[in-house]
């Protein structure tokens, strides 16, 4: 089957500090394969696994648009399987690959409470994506701009002490809120935290901003913004069911995302300015 290339293009920026210095940033947009289609039908568990079971890339795409993990993967009588599985993971969830508002913020994160998924942007530029499962109607996982603070491989929940919570990330620091590898089992089960299949927890750990501290009672310098929006409806069926009459039925377009960071953009920046400040 002969797959479609996105093209490899270099985009320029120029970026200007508080101080009118001027710096030129130069984006790489990410090679990705795209499908031929994007539609999606509902298949057997059992049956797809059977036929799949040695496909990394297909399996990682099942686990991402059902927002399960493997082992809570099997235990769905039914899955929402893309009809093509030649693209790469990006084409089958919500993002947009760029967002103009953001060419000048060099890290942030976005969740999307209704979607339950996550994506990184560099510049503007998706980088990375993938599942999540939120906060449980119970417990909702609270909205709008944060920061990532402090980090730990592993660590115990403070609400349980039977909790062991891996790459944790957090970004709430007083209500201990975080993002984290745990379960997924395909819909808002967290007690608030944000929960991420165990690579994208590693990817993000490795990949955020700790804050700096002055010392133990002041901020010197906030980590990475992570921004979380929307709203998930607890009682109607989960929304990727839509996928397969609607296959756009949760896409975020650019505007859509634009619209949402714009409230919090002069201080991300303001923010991201004080971190490259202090590093001089």
């Amino acid at each position: 089957m002969k797959k479609s290339i996105i093209a490899v293009s270099v985009v320029t920026l120029f970026l200007f500090s508080c101080k009118n210095e001027t710096k030129e940033v130069t984006r790489k947009l990410p090679e990705r394969k795209e499908p031929k289609n994007v539609s999606f039908k509902l298949e057997n568990t059992k049956k797809w696994l059977q036929e799949n079971k040695d496909s990394t890339g297909n399996l990682d795409i099942a686990f991402a648009v059902n927002r399960v993990d493997k082992e809570n993967f099997t235990k769905l009588d039914s899955v929402i399987i893309p009809t093509d599985l030649t693209g790469d993971k990006e084409f089958y969830l919500p993002f947009p690959f760029e967002v103009s508002s953001l060419d000048n913020v060099d890290k942030i994160i976005v969740f999307s409470y209704p979607a339950q998924a996550f994506a990184t942007y560099e510049y503007g530029i998706l980088t990375y994506t993938g599942p999540t499962s939120m906060g449980s109607k119970i417990h909702k996982t609270p909205t709008g701009l944060f920061f990532t603070n402090w980090k730990a491989e592993e660590t115990t929940s403070t609400f349980n002490d039977e909790w062991d919570l891996k790459w944790n990330f957090n970004i709430e620091n007083k209500e201990g809120v975080g993002f984290h590898e745990y379960s997924l089992p395909g819909y808002p089960a967290s007690h608030s935290c944000l929960r991420l299949l165990e690579k994208n927890a590693k990817h993000l750990y490795n990949w955020a901003d700790q804050w700096v501290l002055a010392d133990a009672e002041t901020v010197k310098t906030k980590g990475t913004p992570v921004i979380v929006f929307g709203s998930y409806n607890f009682d109607e069926p989960k929304p990727w069911l839509q996928l397969v009459d609607n296959s756009k039925a949760l896409s975020i377009n650019e505007d859509d995302l634009i619209s949402i960071i714009k409230p919090y953009l002069n201080t991300i920046l303001k923010e991201q300015e004080k971190r490259k400040t202090s590093k001089k």
